[in-house]
């Protein structure tokens, strides 16, 4: 036995199988035969299952090296060969560096670079200044690197460039596999695409399947969107990404963001979803419009782009907020919808007016609160300004009178007209069965009475602070109370509800 592992342990020796002629010259390369080749025959070598071909070399036996020099030509196994200019080798270590015009080939992967490093032991060959690989389709540069042969993959390091037909990768650092095309990003990466470009320090990419997921500092430039998130996942085959935590999708053509927590993406349908705490916002040269809900949608391109909110929808704009179960946005048209969830005929049998009201659709303007079934804003879209406002059926307005503790002013009717200046209500238009209660108040700013009256149609002029003004269109039906005459339940019309506690203040009220 001790015999045996004795025998195994010994190193195998360099061979010399075949040479033209062999010279001695102590004086430049002691203790070293110098093999020539000729016209016809090349110096062969042989070490441990490895041959290595040259037109000259130098062999030193004691020491079980050599150095191969002129059109060197190495292989080994059935997989893998090497060609280059010159080749020092080390029989005692397994260790090998090629220079000049360095080729090596395994399988259907070739590397190309000027200086190579062998490592028989670990199989491992490496590169420290510049090279190439090319697979199948694929060609990849970079300033150093490292091939595993043992298991088919690349170490990338420094300046590393991967071409393919359908995209091209620049990164500081990543891992290639062999055959299989897959990436795995170690530092600052760029993958560029015919429709797309992705960022990351961290991710992975199948050239195969044309898919990957990208993490720190993510981000994919698709078309005119910006898609940024800790984490994204991409499919360029099918035109598709999702998002997760932090994201935000930018539309430079539309300046519309969308931030959230989750989001998927169709190119090809040009549409977004947004979920968990999702926020719009529409960035204009004037005012920036702020849109929340449980999920948002941005389906369509730039000519029939519809931006839709389900669920628990709030929105913030200078001068204005809103509540409603749903909102639709059609930005060509410029009409913005607030509509509220469709009540079955049985709740709407037992649900009292105040409860209807208190689901409708609400916006808030100054001290000014107006509700109905359903509000349509409409926007002067060659100006991207605010234009008017209708509430379908069912309106209502509601101010705090600044003057009195508690006394609030009403108006309500079937439908509400109203008109924006500089993005403020300038006039409201409360038309059929209109009813309004207003505290009426003299120039010492006492009290002087309540006025109840009905009208077909009501004007109100705004100001700043609420009502300015009010015109009757029709004689109304009514008269001016002293305000004890009235029993408290009186001094409100059916269906008033106050819903000053939900109004949103300020855009951070959304990101809650």
């Amino acid at each position: 036995i001790f015999s045996f592992q004795n025998l195994f342990a010994q190193e195998k020796k360099i061979e010399i199988i075949g040479a033209n002629s062999l010279d001695k010259d102590e004086l430049l390369y002691p203790d070293a035969n110098i093999l020539n080749g000729s016209s016809t025959k090349q110096v062969h070598l042989r070490h441990d299952e490895m041959d290595i071909f040259s037109n000259n070399a130098i062999f030193f036996k004691k020491k079980n090296t050599f150095i191969a020099v002129g059109d060197v030509f190495l292989r080994q196994g059935d997989s893998l060969e090497l060609k280059c200019d010159s080749l020092n080798y080390d029989g005692e270590i397994k260790k090998f560096f090629s220079y000049g015009r360095v080729s090596l080939i395994n399988k259907k992967t070739k590397l190309n670079s000027n200086e190579l490093l062998y490592d028989r032991e670990k199989n491992i060959a490496s590169y420290f200044n510049g090279g190439n690989i090319i697979d199948s389709l694929t060609t990849i540069q970079s300033e150093k690197g490292d091939y595993l042969l043992s298991v088919d993959k690349y170490k990338f390091r420094d300046n590393v460039v991967i071409t393919n037909p359908d995209y091209t990768i620049k990164s500081e650092s990543l891992d290639y596999i062999i055959g299989q095309e897959k990436t795995y990003f170690l530092d600052y990466t760029k993958i560029i695409g015919e429709s797309y470009e992705i960022t990351c320090k961290r991710g992975f990419y199948n050239g195969l399947l044309m898919n990957g997921y990208f993490l720190d500092n993510a981000k994919i430039l698709m078309n005119d969107k910006i898609i940024r998130g800790d984490s994204i996942y991409f499919d360029d085959e099918i035109k598709y990404a999702s998002a997760v935590k932090n994201i935000s999708i930018f539309d430079k053509k539309e300046k519309l963001q969308i931030l959230g927590e989750f989001a998927e993406i169709f190119e090809k349908k040009d549409s977004a979803i947004v979920t968990r705490n999702p926020i719009a916002i529409n960035t204009t040269d004037i005012d920036s419009l702020f849109i929340s809900a449980d999920t948002l949608f941005s389906v369509g391109d730039e000519k029939n782009r519809i931006i839709k909110g389900i669920n628990n929808v709030k929105f913030w704009k200078k001068n204005m907020s809103g509540k409603s179960d749903f909102i639709v946005i059609d930005e060509n048209k410029g009409l913005t919808r607030l509509i509220r969830k469709k009540l079955e005929k049985k709740e709407l049998q037992i649900m009292s007016q105040e409860q209807i009201n208190m689901n409708n659709p609400i916006i808030w303007d100054g001290n000014s609160q107006i509700s109905g079934d359903e509000i349509i804003l409409k926007e002067n879209v060659k100006e991207n300004r605010l234009d008017s406002l209708i509430v379908t059926n069912n309106g209502f307005i509601v101010e705090r009178d600044t003057l009195g503790i508690d006394n609030y002013n009403q108006i309500k009717g079937i439908r509400i007209l109203g008109k924006f200046l500089d993005g403020r209500i300038k006039s409201l238009m409360v038309d059929q069965n209109a009813e309004i209660i207003y505290h009426m108040y003299n120039d010492n700013n006492e009290i002087i009475g309540i006025d109840k009256a009905v009208s077909s149609s009501i004007l109100m002029i705004m100001a700043e602070n609420g009502i300015d003004k009010i015109r009757f269109i029709t004689d109304p039906e009514g008269m001016l109370y002293p305000e004890n005459y009235l029993e408290e339940n009186e001094k409100f019309l059916e269906g008033f509800v106050n819903r000053e506690s939900e109004k949103i203040k300020k855009k951070l009220d959304l990101f809650k």
